[in-house]
């Protein structure tokens, strides 16, 4: 049974002329819908991401308390979809290096696998007690050459496509403006 808290996770912002500044990177002097966005701002979002589960659906909520306030919304929209957008392009190229990497390990492997399983027997005479000694070492070298490419495989891509899914949930929420009564505006900005 799932836990209702997760099923609707909302990101509460307040937009205004006084908060706006505090969104953003400081330093950086690009317009304002292409600018950067802060640390501690992409830290308050990214608190939500643990409660962020498969089914979860993400709402940002923007609090304007001025009709002057609603020229910054789309703005922040922007950085913030923008933002996330790289942020999951950058997480896809690890993922394709992480599988590229350890596909070419694993067929490494197999090759020198294959090489001392069927070529190093043969240059052994069968005669000596060495042969055995040094097949069964074969054997141990055998599993642990491939232990780790095929545990990587298995095991270690999930957080990958957890942090994947997580990024887009955070650019393809809604957006819900909320009025200075706490009364849901008629705006919703689709994704």
């Amino acid at each position: 049974m799932s836990n209702p808290l997760f099923k609707k996770i909302n990101i509460f912002l307040k937009v205004s002329e006084e908060t706006i500044d505090s969104y953003f990177n400081a330093n950086d002097p690009a317009p304002i819908y292409k600018r950067q966005l802060s640390q501690e701002f992409e830290e308050y979002i990214m608190n939500h991401a643990p409660s962020i589960k498969r089914y979860s659906t993400v709402t940002y909520k923007l609090n304007c308390v001025n009709e002057s306030d609603r020229e910054f919304i789309d703005p922040l929209v922007h950085a913030i979809r923008r933002h996330f957008s790289l942020k999951k392009s950058i997480k896809e190229a690890e993922f394709k290096k992480f599988k590229r990497r350890n596909w070419f390990l694993l067929v490494f492997s197999l090759l020198v696998v294959m090489f001392f399983q069927g070529v190093m027997p043969y240059l052994l005479n069968m005669e000596h007690r060495i042969h055995s000694a040094f097949s069964n070492a074969i054997d141990v070298f055998s599993w642990v050459i491939l232990w780790k490419p095929i545990e990587k495989l298995i095991f270690y891509w999930n957080p990958f496509l957890k942090e994947i899914s997580i990024f887009d949930k955070l650019i393809n929420a809604p957006i819900i403006i909320v009025g200075e009564k706490k009364e849901k505006m008629a705006v919703e900005y689709a994704a």
